[in-house]
């Protein structure tokens, strides 16, 4: 997808597009309604596109431990894109199936670096054996397997390589935050912003959604244009301008919705569900 200068076309009906070989979507705000429920129509759609041949894939910056709640969601190969490209997970299985991690000693540099920047930053990360929590790190996600979590200082988080670096800095204006964060840390990791909580998310260079989503679909010999991606936030850009056709959901942020080739209903109004069962309606 080349993105455009304007809004996204508006319509759910994709009459006029091929039918897509994969479909891959975001899980909050653009999946999930707002309360992070599934709702039973898009859940239906979602299962009836698998049941009819087209592939389907979550692509999502939650960690593996967030989709357990999610196994129906899946798929039939059950797993899932996680951390913003980070890792594969099958999640029957709780088991990690592919890492694209840091490369050791660059997160010690990066965190040294931010400290020095912003001395009130707080740090966690997303590891294939679950969550580190350096000892300073409020949790305002009251996050789900927190308990389960590694605490520490941070010295302790380089036993083993990170998926996806978590920044926060409460008392500095969310913008102002991301602007430091993303000048320090430069090409050294790919800084993520999905809306969650003031939260600076950073993974290793070239990890992406779009890149997962890649090498996900070249291993089922799916082509860019074969695929259809939907999503809300801006680290859902890069899957949905890598994908044959990006959808923005109504509810999306602005900078997503002028990017898209097409945006569907919000994600309270079942926008995922509108575009499938539309395609399905088709019957090509």
């Amino acid at each position: 997808m080349v993105p455009g200068t304007g809004p996204a076309r508006p319509g759910p009906t994709p009459g006029d597009l091929d039918r897509p070989r994969l479909v891959a979507s975001d899980l909050d705000g653009t999946l999930l309604r707002t309360d992070g429920s599934l709702s039973a129509r898009t859940a239906a759609a979602w299962s009836a596109a698998a049941d009819a041949g087209i592939e389907t894939v979550i692509v999502t910056a939650r960690p593996p431990r967030w989709l357990h709640d999610l196994e129906g969601v899946v798929g039939p190969r059950g797993t899932a894109i996680c951390g913003n490209g980070a890792f594969v997970y099958e999640v029957a299985t709780r088991q990690v199936v592919e890492t694209h991690c840091f490369e050791r000693g660059v997160v010690d540099d990066i965190v040294a670096d931010l400290r020095r920047a912003v001395p009130s930053i707080a740090f966690a990360a997303e590891r294939t054996s679950g969550p580190f929590v350096a000892d300073d790190y409020p949790d305002p996600h009251r996050d789900r397997g927190a308990d389960r979590a590694v605490h520490g200082s941070w010295r302790e988080v380089a036993a083993e390589p990170v998926g996806k670096l978590l920044a926060l800095a409460p008392h500095l204006p969310l913008e102002e935050f991301l602007a430091v964060v993303e000048d320090v840390v430069g090409d050294r990791g790919h800084l993520h912003f999905s809306g969650a909580h003031g939260l600076a998310e950073l993974n290793a260079p070239g990890v992406t959604k779009a890149a997962g989503l890649e090498r996900w679909a070249t291993g089922l010999s799916i082509e860019a244009e074969e695929v259809w991606a939907f999503g809300d936030m801006p680290n859902d850009l890069p899957m949905l301008e890598w994908a044959g056709v990006g959808w923005a959901v109504a509810n999306g942020h602005e900078q997503v919705r002028r990017a898209a080739d097409r945006e569907c209903p919000a994600n309270d109004d079942d926008g995922v569900a509108h575009v499938l069962e539309a395609v399905l309606a088709q019957k090509v």
